[in-house]
């Protein structure tokens, strides 16, 4: 197994294409290193995957929809399964992750373990995402057990693999620990702001290089513009026409390094932009670079 290069595969609704792990062993460990440069974020992305972030240095800002914490040397965030998050780098960092599917814990859908402890803890709403801080000694174990799970991928000693399970049920069984209240009120119905972010946010990847307004993000999701508004704010504290002018930004320098033969003008408007100008405008706002240097750097 070993460690694996971080790297996003994103399809256009923002949902991961990485296959984490393999089939038979559905858990990975990642390594990787960020600097507070505008093209060096984690972009808004969802798997079924739980995930594990383990800040080894440096400081670390990550956003789940209506949430923003920030993670100091040390400390470590649980990211529940289909839950958005967004991350950067407040200085240089360097985290380690892992990725691991429920059914390595639960085996099938029918187990007790599936049907007791994991399926309520990934449907439980009140645990979208957890912060893991070394002050509570149920923390001090969570991260305890990361460490051991990642050193188990990392060198891979005989039977590496029931280190790794035992550990992440272990892992799991705590969360359970401290969220039972909340399980024990569960709620099958998906946070209702969630739902409406993924939806707005689908349409707006799918449909980025045409001319959007906000009131056709806001009819993706079947709720008005100020609904629209409201929805974001609570969940990502950026409105729908700030977040399509970033994607739209963040396409046109993928385009530039990736199309080396297509002009500024015409990754503008494949982008979406009304003008070179404009768009040449708005990337210098993000990159503090033109597009032309970008490319040449």
């Amino acid at each position: 197994m070993a460690l694996q290069k971080c790297g996003l595969n994103l399809n256009r609704n923002g949902r991961e294409l990485q296959p984490h792990g393999t089939f038979d062993f559905p858990c990975a460990g990642y390594c990787s290193q960020h600097t507070e440069s505008a093209d060096d974020v984690i972009p808004w992305h969802w798997h079924e995957e739980m995930e594990i972030i383990y800040l080894l240095s440096g400081q670390l800002k990550l956003k789940v929809p209506g949430k923003t914490f920030r993670l100091q040397q040390g400390e470590a965030i649980f990211i529940n399964s289909n839950i958005l998050h967004f991350a950067a780098a407040e200085m240089h960092c360097e985290i380690h992750s892992l990725v691991f599917h429920p059914t390595l814990i639960t085996g099938q859908d029918k187990s007790v373990f599936a049907q007791k402890y994991i399926t309520p803890l990934v449907n439980c709403v009140a645990l979208d995402s957890c912060h893991i801080a070394l002050a509570f000694n149920w923390g001090k174990n969570i991260i305890t057990d990361f460490i051991h799970t990642f050193e188990a991928i990392a060198f891979e000693p005989t039977g590496y693999e029931f280190t790794i399970r035992e550990n992440l049920s272990h892992i799991c069984l705590t969360l359970y620990q401290q969220y039972e209240q909340e399980i024990k009120k569960w709620n099958t119905e998906l946070n209702q702001d969630s739902t409406r972010i993924r939806k707005m946010l689908d349409f707006i990847h799918e449909h980025y290089s045409e001319d959007l307004t906000l009131a056709q993000i806001a009819k993706s999701a079947d709720i008005g513009e100020r609904e629209c508004l409201r929805c974001f704010q609570r969940g990502i504290q950026i409105s729908p026409i700030q977040y399509l002018i970033k994607y739209r930004v963040m396409q046109g320098a993928t385009m530039l390094l990736q199309t080396p033969n297509s002009s500024i003008s015409e990754i503008s408007i494949q982008c979406g932009f009304d003008s070179p100008s404009n768009f040449s405008q708005m990337f210098k706002r993000f990159f503090k670079c033109t597009p032309r240097n970008y490319r040449k750097r």
